[in-house]
């Protein structure tokens, strides 16, 4: 007898068992049951209004809410203290177990990852673009409105269309100082800011299988950029190694079948590629880093949701110890996380950036937004790790932000220009 089976990707497959079906394709309507929903203090604000418009009375599980106040946080103003209050207070009303204060919060797409909040397997929506960033641990993971969010915490179920899915694979062999984000800048410039439009994006290949966790989240984290739906890379004993010892509930490892449909594919031989620099005023403006020698800078960040973690730390750490910030450049480190950043004082990252004439924070996401911690002025320019670089987004409509990888940022930051670790003396 002949059984129909359909082949799906990785994403089809998470979508399915999350609504129940057998089976789903693109361009289908699904209903989906989630595992976590979660908000931060800029959007959550215009969620629990939306939730007491609809006069809701209870969540529908305390334990699957997270809010989490990075942006504005530790609180800039009064405006941003009073959104802060509301996350508060919302918390304690429903009893959330996943409220994050300062002193215990960081940026959360660190923080979720690290301590096993999300783990594989999960169908997980926030109101924040960068959600997409647990397509790292093999996760379904994307960014909705913040009245999405408002009827997920009520119902726990939030629907989509399934999106067609793009594979991109990475052949040959990362060269020194090339880590993921160079990977997933070069991957926008090939195919630009609306080359992924609500698609589900496939990462993989050999360097994809050696990338280490920190590298993952990073590429999945700026498919956004691209105007994807979601990205995502199959678990593996990478993966495994990661969420085992954190996780705090059962995962469970998708991985696409081999003759799955995917709408495009494309390969990359990544060998000798260079470390990428998004230029002003889009992600997708890519050039190689040996371009861009005569750019001088004034700021320097290293950190947010696509690079604080500690891998970050260290790589910026050992391209600037022994060496100071250029005399006109303000530098800026932060770890993403309490953890990482406890992680930093006891490897002495902390002492290594200070001594450089480095400012080391508290996690925030605060630069990256144009929020606080480190605004342009007029006719500044700041290389950063973050991970949009659009007019004004980092202050004022007249300064101009370079997005690079850890190592780059840093050594920017000593040169006074954009410039590359293997020409600091």
């Amino acid at each position: 007898m002949y059984i129909h089976q359909t082949m799906m990707t990785i994403t089809e497959k998470i979508l399915a068992a999350h609504c129940g079906k057998k089976e789903v394709k693109p361009g289908e309507l699904i209903n989906a049951k989630l595992d976590l929903v979660l908000a931060n203090d800029i959007t959550a604000p215009i969620s629990i209004k939306e939730f007491r418009g609809a006069n809701a009375k209870k969540v529908f599980n305390s334990d699957r809410i997270a809010l989490i106040p990075d942006h504005f946080a530790p609180n800039k103003d009064i405006a941003s203290a009073e959104q802060c209050n509301m996350l508060r207070q919302f918390s304690r009303e429903h009893d959330l177990s996943l409220y994050f204060e300062v002193g215990k919060m960081g940026v959360e797409h660190a923080l979720l990852p690290e301590q096993g909040i999300v783990v594989p397997g999960d169908v997980v929506i926030g109101a924040d673009s960068h959600t997409c960033t647990y397509g790292g641990l093999g996760a379904f993971s994307t960014g909705v409105g913040s009245t999405d969010v408002a009827a997920a915490m009520i119902t726990g179920e939030a629907w989509f269309k399934v999106p067609e899915s793009m594979k991109f694979i990475y052949k040959g062999k990362l060269g020194k100082w090339v880590s993921g984000k160079d990977i997933i800048l070069h991957t926008i410039g090939d195919i630009g800011v609306d080359g992924a439009l609500y698609r589900a994006m496939e990462f993989t290949g050999e360097v994809i299988k050696k990338l280490p966790m920190a590298g993952r989240l990073t590429i999945c984290n700026m498919a956004i950029e691209a105007g994807g739906k979601n990205g995502i890379i199959e678990p593996d004993e990478i993966t495994e190694k990661y969420v085992s010892k954190r996780a705090k509930r059962k995962y469970k490892f998708y991985k696409s079948d081999k003759k799955a449909n995917y709408i495009d594919v494309r390969e990359y031989d990544l060998t000798g590629m260079e470390p990428q620099i998004a230029c002003p005023h889009l992600p997708e403006n890519v050039k190689p880093v040996s371009q861009l020698g005569s750019i001088n800078i004034d700021q320097s960040v290293v950190g947010s949701c696509t690079n604080g973690r500690i891998e970050d730390m260290r790589e910026a750490a050992k391209v600037i110890k022994g060496h100071k910030v250029h005399p006109y450049v303000r530098m800026i480190v932060i770890p993403a996380t309490q953890a990482i950043y406890k992680q930093c004082i006891k490897e002495g990252l902390v002492d290594i950036f200070i001594d450089s004439g480095a400012a080391f924070s508290t996690p925030t996401c605060g630069p990256c937004l144009g929020g606080h911690m480190g605004i342009l002025a007029a006719g500044e320019r700041a290389i950063a790790t973050t991970n949009r670089n659009f007019v004004g987004r980092m202050g004022s409509p007249k300064s101009e932000v370079y997005l690079s990888n850890p190592a780059i940022a840093a050594a920017s930051a000593v040169l006074g220009r954009i410039g590359r670790p293997e020409e600091l003396k």
